[in-house]
């Protein structure tokens, strides 16, 4: 049986996987100006450094907003596209080794899937998410490099930019400990570093993506999130979602290659016609 391939095309960003007997082989990605070019620059960047042939591919599975553009097989291997909800549910859950969770895609968007063995749901989305980021980082702080934002919040203090619950009262709320955010940079200090502002806008936008996936997990009765999508890369975030789950009980999941949840669920859907 030969390989299948998933390939996500983004705009920019193409990310492809192989799977071969539910292993996944080698995921890589391209950066382009082009979503086709980005395209055809994964498949062959992925095939040079597996050593493999054209006649090694048994299909190839797309996926992704670039995906409208391809409208021929690739190479001749049969080519088929595939939902990109679907796609991230499925490659949510494989990747997680979960088998019912909230899936959250987390872009230059966000997206909401509800996903169990039998059922893929897409249940919304918010437009917080990299562009967020990126936008915010760009206006306030001149960078515009993800990596700069986040070298730079590495010695932030969200005590200068964020309102929290303890700084409004002195009474103990249930469920809501004073460290609790009450308004993002509803406290914003004249003495606010840059990298206090980078952190708070790292903050903003986690919680906020945090929070949509907390609400999720009450209207379905589910108590694990899969986070997915490049920015699972960012390192301040993970003390978010740990804050979270404090305060929720609910679980928040990080898999190993989670960026290429995408590619992987779109070659998973090659065996579900």
């Amino acid at each position: 049986m030969g390989m299948i391939i998933g390939i996500d095309v983004g705009g920019s960003t193409t990310k492809i996987v192989g799977l071969q007997e539910k292993q996944l082989i080698s995921p890589v990605w391209v950066k382009a100006n082009d979503p086709v070019a980005s395209l055809y620059g994964a498949f062959g960047k992925f095939i040079n450094l597996n050593g493999l042939t054209l006649a090694d591919i048994e299909q190839v599975m797309v996926t992704g907003v670039g995906a409208s553009y391809i409208d021929q097989p690739l190479y001749n291997i049969p080519t088929r596209k595939i939902d990109e909800f679907r796609a991230i549910g499925k490659g949510g859950l494989f990747l997680s080794g979960l088998h019912r969770a909230i899936i959250v895609s987390m872009g230059t968007g966000t997206a909401y899937i509800m996903a169990d063995q039998n059922e893929v749901k897409h249940i919304g989305g918010t437009g917080v998410g990299g562009g967020t980021l990126l936008g915010l980082s760009n206006r306030m702080l001149n960078f515009r490099h993800f990596n700069d934002l986040i070298a730079m919040a590495e010695g932030g203090n969200l005590a200068h930019i964020d309102l929290l619950i303890g700084d409004i009262t002195q009474d103990r709320i249930v469920g809501l400990p004073p460290e609790t955010t009450a308004s993002n940079f509803g406290k914003i200090s004249d003495l606010a570093t840059k990298a206090d502002t980078a952190l708070g806008i790292i903050n903003l936008v986690f919680q906020t993506i945090g929070m949509l996936a907390v609400f999720a997990t009450r209207i379905y009765n589910v108590s694990d999130v899969v986070l997915t999508g490049n920015l699972t890369n960012v390192p301040q975030a993970g003390e978010i979602f740990t804050m979270l789950h404090n305060m929720y009980q609910v679980r928040f999941h990080t898999p190993v290659h989670a960026e290429f949840a995408t590619a992987t669920g779109a070659a998973l859907a090659a065996k579900c016609r």
